[in-house]
């Protein structure tokens, strides 16, 4: 260091030391005279290798607070003493500025924490709500005497009375006398100075005899000696003493109660606010937290409910279960801690159907809403709570399988509004001991399995109501209850109708049994007396909450003692059972977690072991999957070329029209044996033929090419690597989609046009064409003589190569039938020319023959044999002349006349040709402008209609690799929520 004045200047970094009354204190060295900073940095590079203890710039520098190191001693010598004497001074003298600043840290030390912690008091004191508006609640005369009185006075004259009051003989519930003693004095207790005198006054208005304890306090002297107050104690009646005293304190205690309804109110109406509010705050926030735990937890329910468990897991998370007598009141209990009446209702007659599962929550509006749907009802409106009314009802009726009065099915609604409580509650069908008319056999057995099937959830808070104002003996829910909760570790007694219980009961004292657990034979948590009303549907709920508060507070059942004040009213149950929910569901939901987590790991084991190579795809995924290839494969029909879809349709068409042309039209008119008839015949029967018969043919062949060659596709695709899984679904898609279309009508009236207009022309304009119509007949005429051929062979059996070859031989009647076609053929080679027809002479000279070989035979056989015969005989003659006919085109052009070469069966069969050519390309016109895409239209609506009814996607796609991955899903999907809930739930401790 350096010496600059006063000061020194450190040459290790940029401060300035100064030694001022004993403290120390840095100043930079920017603010040091320029000589000063000269001299700093002169000797900067020197300070460097021994830098002083108070230097921030050095890792092993001293601390301020830090005592000094001891000197050494001195040398011997006589100067050395000196030296070492005047060195320890000094040393002294630096510990002593040093314990002396000690005193200011203490000083400043002590002040600063005075101010902070009065600032801090202040701060407090001002976050306190102002609770003057609420002075009613004390007593007025505890304010008047509030200057007198003394506290350890008044504290010790309760304890007296209370004494007192047990002592005395034949007066009613004295353990309640001494709660109310102990509340009064916890009122009193609670800050208020009071005086020496005040003992007095209150003596005095505890042994008030006439008028109330605050009028003889008021009017009781507060100079009264005690013996006044002895005589006066003596002369009043111990019994008034004590009613009066607890008339004041349960007046006090209805004070508040209604004190804290008010308060409940407002807190109702700031939550409100707070939560419509866009700002994002504290209070905000914490509520947002609360409603979407109880909607996750709803939506972990809503999953399970669909979830059929494998590998014994099991849906053990609580949730409430209501279940009572019918009529008991269980729905209007509901109702009341819904606050709303969102349930359809009859006078004696089953209205709930199946389970209603309710999700409570708070929200700024009073709305409810169905779990499938989006729609809000506004519970604030009558007409909301009306159509909400009749959905539920619709909804029940539905779900009841006929022949069935209730159903297991589940209907999900969730209701929201300001100060409701959060819990998830399940309205059951009521209890019932006969079936009466109008109902099926088995329902009560369906109720009780609907009821056990709920309440046997280890977890599940039962709800158990009891109609107050019937026998107790008569209640089958109670018996039911306690078969499943034995011990009562999970049920809540609920008594309704108390009103109605306290007029028809002569023994009052029997509802106190009831609540007190003494009357059944069940165990319950907790014990509850509600009134849902005078029993009128048009009821509001306020008007409810009114009623049964003006009940309680008027009721003896209260006064006397036989109820205590948490055991009344809807709304202390609500609490109870909101509170009672959610400890159960923070003591289980991590086990079910758990569980779950086992479940998912079985289900993931198997499907590796069984399907190692395929995606775990659930049954919706494979209905999209599916649903992607019978569009393409639609698609595909498309893309046939024209040229395909016109041999194809040609084709068909003549195999559906060309027996009616050969045996109707074509022989009939061949047979004639004359040019002009031939041309005439043809052309009526061609006429009669287009107007009735051949676009209707036409149309149903092209609908049949169409069904054909998608399911050609569909067959097609599947040898691409297809998974077999899809095939009924396909089928069915194809078979309702070809169900749903139907082919446009109007075609028919054009089609029929064209097709006589084609078979009005009769002009072959060149060779080729007459060469096409030419090999068109001769492939007819050889499939015709061909199936012809194989008729008779089968009429006459084998023939004689057959026999010695395959060992066949002929039965009596192919025997009878070959010596038939022997005779005729005889007969044809005679009469090459011979008609269609058998003449009646001729049959009977062909019988006779057969006859004299010993061979009887039926004429219808004759004519048979003989239509089969000449139908060959003439085909065979018919071929013949078309090969003549190759080279009759240039006689045809030059209308030359040859009775060998005049070709009118040739130019029949172009015309027909010609006309399955238009009329093929017609339908294919219509098919691949309009009934393809129509087509497609129609799979596309089944598609969208099989992909919104999972009945129809269940029965569709099936098997254990379905239903394995379905379950892989729900269970994952149950796991992720549960643990996003088990997140959400700690965060909100």
């Amino acid at each position: 260091m350096l010496r600059v004045g006063r000061a020194v200047a450190c040459v290790a970094c940029n401060n300035l030391v100064s030694k001022n009354m004993g403290v120390r204190f840095r100043m930079p060295l920017q603010k040091l005279h320029p000589l000063s900073r000269a001299i700093h940095h002169r000797y900067n590079a020197s300070a460097n290798a021994q830098r002083p203890p108070h230097c921030s710039a050095a890792r092993h520098f001293t601390s301020m607070s830090r005592l000094p190191m001891r000197p050494p001693k001195p040398p011997p010598g006589g100067h050395g003493g000196w030296r070492y004497q005047q060195h320890r001074n000094f040393w002294m003298l630096r510990l002593a500025s040093r314990l002396l600043k000690l005193r200011y840290i203490v000083l400043g030390s002590a002040v600063g924490g005075g101010y902070t912690a009065k600032k801090t008091y202040e701060e407090w004191k001002d976050m306190l709500p102002d609770m003057s508006a609420y002075n009613w609640v004390v007593p007025d005369f505890v304010w008047e005497l509030s200057d007198q009185i003394d506290l350890d006075k008044l504290t010790k004259i309760l304890p007296e009375l209370e004494e007192i009051a047990k002592l005395l003989p034949e007066l009613p519930d004295f353990d309640k006398i001494g709660e109310n003693f102990t509340f009064l004095k916890s009122i009193l207790s609670t800050g208020v100075s009071v005086g020496s005198e005040g003992a007095s006054g209150l003596r005095l208005l505890l042994e008030a005899p006439g008028d109330t304890p605050v009028k003889a306090a008021t009017e009781a002297p507060v100079t009264a000696t005690p013996e006044a107050s002895d005589k006066q104690f003596k002369k009043s009646s111990d019994k008034e003493k004590v009613d009066q005293l607890q008339e004041e304190l349960l007046r006090t205690q209805m004070k508040y109660q209604r004190m804290l309804e008010r308060l409940e109110k407002e807190n109702k109406d700031l939550r409100k606010v707070v939560l419509q509010k866009d700002e994002k705050g504290i209070h905000q926030r914490k509520i947002k937290v609360c409603k979407s735990l109880i909607d996750m937890y709803s939506e972990v329910l809503d999953i399970l409910s669909d979830f059929d468990s494998n590998y014994n897991t099991q849906d053990h998370l609580p949730r409430v279960v209501v279940v009572g007598d019918q009529s008991a009141g269980k729905t209007s209990v509901l109702e009341m801690i819904a606050q709303a009446r969102i349930f359809p209702r009859g006078s004696g007659e089953m209205m709930t159907r199946s389970p209603v599962k309710v999700t409570l929550s708070e929200g700024p509006h009073h709305v409810a809403m169905f779990k499938d749907s989006s729609r809000e009802f506004d519970l604030g409106k009558e007409e909301d709570l009306a159509a909400l009314r009749h959905e539920i009802e619709l909804r029940m009726r539905k779900s009841v399988k006929e022949g069935q009065t209730v159903s297991p099915e589940t209907i999900s609604l969730s209701v929201k509004g300001p100060g409701i409580q959060r819990m998830v509650l399940v309205d059951l069908p009521g209890v019932i001991s006969t079936v009466t008319a109008g109902m099926a056999a088995d329902t009560k057995e369906t109720i009780f399995s609907i009821s056990k099937n709920y309440m046997q959830n280890p977890n599940a808070i039962i709800l158990c109501i009891q109609d107050g104002s019937v026998d107790a003996e008569r209640s089958i829910v109670t018996d039911l209850v306690s078969q499943m909760d034995p011990q009562g570790k999970r049920t809540i007694f609920v008594l309704t109708k108390v009103d109605l219980a306290e007029k028809n009961l002569a023994s009052p004292n029997r509802i106190q049994q009831i609540v007190e657990g003494k009357l059944f034979p069940m165990k319950a948590l907790g014990y509850f007396a509600v009134v849902t009303g005078k029993g009128s549907a048009g009821e509001s709920i306020d008007s409810i909450k009114d009623y049964e508060e003006d009940f309680f507070q008027n009721s003896r059942l209260l006064r006397d003692g036989m109820l205590k004040a948490h055991q009344v009213t809807t709304k202390n149950l609500s609490l109870a059972v909101s509170d009672c929910f959610w400890k159960m569901v923070r003591e289980s939901v991590e086990q079910q977690a758990d569980a779950f987590k086992a479940s998912r790991f079985n289900l993931e084991t198997e499907w590796k072991n069984n399907y190692p190579r395929l995606r775990e795809l659930d049954r919706n995924e494979l209905f999209e999957k599916a649903k992607n290839e019978i569009l393409d494969e639609v698609i595909s029909l498309s893309q046939v070329t024209p040229k395909h879809w016109e041999a194809i349709l040609q084709k068909k068409l003549w195999e559906r029209v060309s027996t009616h042309v050969i045996e109707n039209i074509y022989l009939p008119a061949a047979q004639t044996m004359n040019s002009g008839t031939f041309n005439t015949t043809v052309d009526i029967k061609l006429k009669q033929w287009t107007d009735k018969q051949l676009p209707h043919k036409a149309l149903e062949v092209a609908w049949e090419t169409l069904q054909e060659e998608f399911a050609r596709f569909m067959a097609e695709y599947k040898g691409k690597d297809q998974d077999d899984i899809f095939d009924k679904l396909k089928e069915a898609v194809k078979d309702e989609s070809i169900k749903r279309h139907k082919w446009n009508e109007r075609a028919m009236d054009s089609l029929r046009v064209i097709q006589h207009n084609a078979l009005e022309d009769r002009s072959i304009t060149d060779k080729p064409q007459w060469d096409a119509a030419i090999q068109f007949m001769e492939e007819t005429l050889q499939a015709r003589l061909k199936d012809t051929d194989s008729v008779i062979n089968d009429m006459v059996g084998p023939d004689w190569k057959q026999r010695w070859m395959s060992w066949k031989n002929r039965s009596p009647e192919q025997h009878t039938r070959n010596e038939t076609r022997n005779e005729l053929e005889r007969l044809l080679k005679l009469h090459e020319d011979h008609t269609a027809y058998l003449a009646n002479d001729e049959v009977t000279t062909v019988r006779k023959n057969l006859e004299g070989r010993g061979v009887e035979v039926d004429p219808a056989l004759i004519k048979d044999t003989w239509h089969q015969l000449y139908r060959r005989h003439f085909l065979q003659k018919a071929l013949q002349h078309c090969n003549l006919c190759r080279r009759g085109f240039y006689y045809y052009q030059r209308h030359f006349v040859d009775s060998e070469l005049e070709c009118n069966d040739v130019v029949l069969f172009w015309r027909i040709q010609r006309m399955l050519l238009i009329t093929a390309n017609t339908l294919r016109q219509q098919l691949t402008n309009t009934e393809v895409r129509r087509l497609e239209k129609n799979v596309k609506e089944v598609l969208e209609d099989f992909g919104e009814d999972n009945e129809r996607k269940i029965h569709l796609i099936t098997g254990r690799r379905v239903q394995l991955a379905e379950d892989l899903k729900k269970v994952r999907e149950i796991q992720e929520k549960l643990e996003a809930f088990i997140e959400a739930l700690h965060k909100e401790k």
